[in-house]
């Protein structure tokens, strides 16, 4: 049985959840901080940010309570590049990735890869300095990667790295354990601490080189960020930013009230409508399905040596049931009912990225998914259910209970199923509950990164997401070849034929591992006047990665 807490590989919300604290109302949360150190220039903070009241510079984000890191602002916890990835503004990183997603240098000057795909080595600038004066050098660098790599907190992948060291002040090298060149995407999100400085405390009151200072953290309430004046790249137009932190309905009831300046909200409250504000919608990689597993029921999987979980399921065992699913989703229909247009349909975790495959795709044809049914024997009761062999085609299909969105999907999934003889049940829970069923049930997941690292994750026979089960000598081959090409644009080809290759892979034609349903826009209410510029295309989750570029935001 799942408990509460767990080690990274079953725990991408583990932070999350834990960061669960009752959501105050913006005029409560910032009431703490009239005439104290967040008040900024124009007198009061409530209402910052606003064009109207003449705050060019500031801004008030309204984050879910989620975002909140439980750890603090700690990047060798989850702080960037925890479950929701994103650049960690109070630390500096080695490199970036640009609106298309190219990687651009950061600290670094230059680096590069040995041709066996086993060192990487980085040069890096020579006039950084943390936010206390001390001068930044390869040497915090080694030491961020190494005490990534070795903390039990840490919530990426970094298990490649057998270990950095820094060869000079301005050269470190990454000496790896097996070829990995998606690391890379790790470090564009891991912010680097000081050696000097890193402490257990380090989280509350970080000490880095990035573009920001944390002013000020109000646990379940709001931080505070102001622009840091030793920063060595362009200074930011936005100086001060205050995120507060609250669940949906508070959120909407902030915008209601002129309280904020840009607020996080969902398909279900697309059609509200607030004076001075318009619903704006981002671009994403952020894709809900269900995971299918491919093992018959009665098994067990150990999860971390002493974690057993039920394992197996005989409806989604037979290929030909995880086929037909993936044909009777009419995706189009999810869109237009439950995101209310908000959205494009999925086909896989990575969408629109250089590294998916085609062969991902699948078309809406229930015809075919009762063809697949009948051509496997299930056959279809008097009580419009199908069954073969005593075993009745009935799913139990969990989904988050505090997702509005997940929930609405779960349900319009069990209509359509039900159109060709497949019986689901949603179930609504916790988390902790839904892990419980993770290895035996379909569970309505949301993923996506700007990273193929997911990839390998979800689909890698001994992959920390592979709740399907599925373990393949082939997949894995083409996985471990994406990975150990020097160049990362040369991995693409590798990558597309891990989901086919003409005769194995995951794509609904081959082992059909997920049904993918709908890649969910980003939505919020945004006030009138305030430009967040150009955005990356943002990973699984509203939060930090709409205030990546926030330091070139701007008042109109």
């Amino acid at each position: 049985m799942a408990h509460t807490t767990f080690a990274h590989p079953v725990s991408r919300r583990a932070f999350a959840l834990a960061a669960g604290w009752g959501a105050l109302s913006v005029a409560g949360a910032l009431a703490g901080c009239a005439g104290g150190s967040s008040e900024g220039p124009q007198g009061s903070v409530q209402g910052v940010g606003s064009a109207g009241d003449g705050a060019t510079s500031q801004v008030i984000v309204a984050m879910n309570t989620e975002s909140e890191p439980a750890a603090g602002f700690d990047p060798l916890v989850a702080w960037g590049c925890g479950e929701h990835v994103h650049e960690p503004l109070i630390q500096s990183t080695l490199i970036t990735t640009d609106e298309e997603l190219n990687f651009q240098n950061d600290l670094a000057t230059s680096y590069a890869c040995s041709d066996d795909g086993l060192t990487w080595t980085f040069t890096i600038r020579d006039d950084v300095v943390f936010s206390d004066g001390e001068p930044l050098t390869a040497s915090d660098v080694a030491f961020t990667i190494n005490g990534a790599v070795r903390s039990t907190a840490f919530e990426a992948d970094l298990s490649m790295v057998d270990e950095a060291v820094a060869t000079s002040d301005t050269t470190v090298e990454l000496h790896l354990n097996k070829p990995f060149n998606a690391l890379l995407y790790t470090l564009a999100v891991l912010g680097i601490v000081p050696e000097h400085a890193y402490d257990e405390g380090y989280g509350e009151a970080p000490i880095g080189s990035g573009r920001y200072l944390l002013e000020r953290w109000d646990r379940g309430q709001q931080a505070i960020f102001v622009a840091n004046p030793s920063y060595y790249g362009e200074t930011p137009q936005m100086e001060r930013v205050v995120v507060v932190f609250m669940d949906e309905d508070a959120a909407l009831a902030a915008v209601q009230a002129g309280e904020v300046d840009i607020a996080f909200t969902f398909a279900t409250h697309a059609g509200q409508s607030f004076a001075g504000y318009e619903l704006v919608h981002y671009a994403t990689v952020d894709s809900r399905g269900i995971s299918l597993p491919v093992l018959p029921a009665g098994g067990t999987k150990v999860v971390e040596g002493d974690m057993t979980y039920a394992q197996g399921n005989d409806v989604t065992s037979d290929v030909a049931v995880r086929r037909a699913i993936n044909c009777a989703i009419d995706r189009d229909a999810m869109i237009e009912n439950v995101l209310q247009g908000y959205g494009k349909p999925a086909f896989s975790v990575s969408d629109g990225m250089p590294w998916s495959s085609d062969d991902m795709q699948v078309d809406y044809d229930p015809d075919r998914a009762r063809d697949l049914l009948d051509e496997a024997g299930w056959v279809l009761g008097d009580d419009g259910v199908r069954e073969r062999d005593g075993v009745r085609a009935a799913l139990t299909v969990w989904y988050s209970s505090d997702d509005s969105v997940r929930q609405a999907l779960t349900y319009e999934l069990a209509n359509q199923l039900a159109k060709i003889g497949i019986e689901v049940t949603p179930a609504g829970g916790s988390w902790d509950e839904l892990y419980a069923h993770q290895y035996e049930d379909p569970i309505m997941w949301g993923w996506g990164s700007n990273s193929p690292i997911e990839v390998y994750a979800l689909n890698y026979s001994s992959g920390w997401g592979n709740y399907a089960g599925y373990e393949s000598a082939a997949i894995d081959a083409h996985l471990d070849a994406a990975l150990a090409e020097p160049r990362v644009e040369d991995s693409y080809a590798h990558w597309q034929l891990a989901a086919w290759d003409g005769s194995d892979g995951f794509a609904p034609c081959g082992a059909a591992t997920w049904a993918w349903i709908a890649n969910v826009d980003h939505l919020y209410f945004k006030r009138d006047g305030l430009d967040v510029a150009a955005q990356k295309p943002h990973p699984h989750g509203h939060g930090w990665s709409l205030v990546n570029n926030v330091d070139r935001w701007s008042w109109a």
